[in-house]
């Protein structure tokens, strides 16, 4: 036992613990089963049944078995290169998409430290800089899959990709840049924790959404936008470019780019319930217990802890259902409305946040000083 124990408490076993429960026991599980749920949610919306045709004998698990379905097909569907196409290329390809889509979570935290025990991967003192400089790298997922195809409307679909995709990260940068002011930091577990500060004697938290709204509403547009999700998903407009830049992929390889986008989906609402919502915490939940006017309801450490993840996890699922009700609510945006959306409107006001909340601070400072 004194052996087992002594290999738990070595940080690297940690992190490859962490990285097992939170990629494969959350992340991945939450995206596979979002590809079925999209279907259900988008049949809700139409009035229609969904996905019910995955049976076994008398069980149908009101089509959960259409997940195996969806899988057993693209293993055992053919899986052709176009003649002509980098080979090499075009096998990676899909695996950036992917790469970048799941890179969000090593500086998530699901709960607060315990001890010495931290529900994060890692907590890097870049924090956030570090997930949009590594989920920039998604773009070439979409670049090199459109130009390695050798197909004039892969690479079409792949030109528009780029350009939405480019974009929109300078937009998404900017809309931080104010929630960077308000902390005084970019370390995730530091933004975090001060969303569990609060206003009129502890009455209403400082959430990200309350300190920074507009913000908010940015950084979730260009979240979108680079997810190329309705209403921004004209680089896969099938009825202008026929199917975007994945055109020529097929089985295990464009499930792959299918996987990665809803990965992508619960990527982008961990990390907008992190930086927007208070992350883990509960409102007036404390270490020790709830903590409002001057009453104390006094909890157990781990029953704090499983509230927090229950919390995170809760407000994750909501955002993925936001996302792909969007999807069903919105028309797709022609490309010339994404881009001035974005260069006329999205920028001058991102650029007119960060003047306004270093205006707003150099006021607060003045007026603490006098």
């Amino acid at each position: 036992m004194d052996a087992i124990l002594e290999i738990l408490v070595n940080p690297a076993v940690q992190a490859i613990l962490k990285i097992a429960v939170i990629v494969m026991g959350f992340v991945m599980l939450t995206g596979t089963v979002l590809t079925l749920m999209e279907r259900k949610w988008m049949s809700a919306v139409q009035d229609r049944l969904g996905p019910n045709r995955a049976n076994v004998g008398r069980f149908t698990g009101h089509g959960i078995l259409h997940i195996a379905a969806d899988g057993l097909k693209s293993i055992f569907k053919e899986d052709t290169i176009p003649e002509g196409a980098d080979r090499v290329i075009f096998t990676i390809a899909p695996f950036f998409a992917l790469f970048a889509s799941i890179v969000i979570w090593a500086i998530i935290p699901f709960a607060a430290p315990i001890g010495g025990f931290t529900f994060q991967i890692t907590d890097v003192d870049i924090g956030i800089l570090l997930v949009l400089a590594v989920t920039s790298m998604g773009v070439y997922g979409a670049v090199l899959a459109g130009w390695c195809s050798n197909n004039k409307f892969a690479m079409l679909g792949a030109t528009r990709a780029t350009a939405q995709m480019l974009s929109y990260e300078i937009f998404l940068g900017l809309s931080l840049v104010g929630v960077f002011m308000v902390n005084g930091s970019v370390t995730v577990s530091t933004l975090v924790e001060n969303q569990n500060t609060y206003w009129f004697d502890g009455l209403i938290p400082k959430w990200g959404v309350f300190t920074q709204p507009l913000a908010f509403v940015l950084f979730f547009t260009a979240m979108l936008a680079e997810m190329k999700r309705l209403p921004f998903d004209a680089p896969e407009g099938e009825s202008e470019i026929i199917a975007g830049y994945f055109l020529e992929y097929s089985g295990m390889r464009w499930s792959t780019f299918m996987l990665a986008e809803y990965l992508a989906i619960v990527g982008t609402a961990g990390l907008t319930v992190t930086l927007f919502f208070g992350g883990y915490h509960i409102p007036w939940l404390f270490a020790d217990g709830f903590h409002l006017f001057g009453w104390i309801l006094e909890l157990p450490v781990w029953l704090v802890a499983l509230l927090q993840i229950g919390a995170f996890i809760t407000k994750t699922i909501f955002f993925c259902w936001l996302v792909i009700i969007l999807r069903w609510t919105i028309p797709r945006f022609r490309f010339d409305q994404i881009m001035e959306l974005g260069w006329k409107k999205m920028l001058p006001l991102a650029l007119a946040n960060v003047m306004v909340t270093a205006l707003v601070l150099l006021a607060i400072d003045h007026w603490q000083a006098g």
